[in-house]
């Protein structure tokens, strides 16, 4: 899941980075208007945006405006401030999924924010089946033969890259890289370590994650 906060509080733009990587999900700031709709033009890849509305350089009305007259589907979560009704009535009516009023919970938030990404993700996209496994991009769950798999942030973000590219060689620099968009620090070594972990949890049956000495690893395509 990948999310792009445009918020130019920076100490509640922390809070959210911190709130949302921690849960899993890849996140990308910028701090005014402009930002965001230049990385909303060039990058196709989020799954949701979080839009404060009272943004520098181009109003957050304007980026959403711009956003849906592109022809975007993307799923947008305004930020307004608590006594601004007529900035919320107004963001949704210009395409915004849903709003937050300010000073607001960060669990509520993730609660919203998982709803949104399901939503957008169409429910049938949103898993993917491996065998016995069945992942749950949007809420971040996976279970094998109906019983849940407890993985950490970071075991759930290697996982996701493998099944992504499942039967294929997944080198170590791109996990590095993935991890590293999650706001970590991890070494190759490290990325040993956490596939150690995730083969004791998941190796169940015909799932097998290969390794390919040298280049990195491949989670194994089970026959159909």
């Amino acid at each position: 899941m990948r999310i792009l906060i445009a918020e130019d509080d920076q100490v509640l733009a922390d809070g959210l980075l911190r709130s949302l990587r921690g849960s899993g999900a890849a996140v990308d700031h910028v701090s005014d208007g402009s930002q965001a709709d230049a990385a909303l033009m060039t990058n196709t890849e989020f799954d949701l945006l979080i839009l404060d509305l009272g943004l520098p350089r181009m109003h957050g009305l304007e980026v959403l405006k711009k956003l849906r007259s592109r022809g975007s589907k993307l799923p947008v979560l305004i930020l307004t401030a608590a006594d601004s009704v007529e900035e919320r009535v107004k963001g949704l009516d210009y395409g915004a999924d849903d709003y937050m009023a300010k000073p607001f919970s960060l669990q509520e938030l993730e609660a919203r924010v998982r709803a949104l990404v399901r939503r957008g993700m169409g429910g049938a996209t949103s898993t993917i089946k491996h065998g016995p496994l069945v992942y749950d991009q949007a809420g971040r769950v996976a279970t094998i033969e109906g019983r849940m798999v407890e993985l950490s942030a970071r075991e759930l973000g290697l996982l996701e890259v493998l099944l992504q590219r499942a039967g294929r060689l997944v080198s170590k620099d791109q996990l590095v890289e993935r991890l590293c968009e999650w706001g970590e620090e991890v070494s190759n070594n490290a990325i040993e370590v956490y596939i150690h972990r995730l083969r004791k949890k998941i190796e169940k049956g015909p799932i097998r994650i290969a390794t390919v000495r040298g280049l990195g690893y491949c989670l194994e395509k089970i026959p159909d």
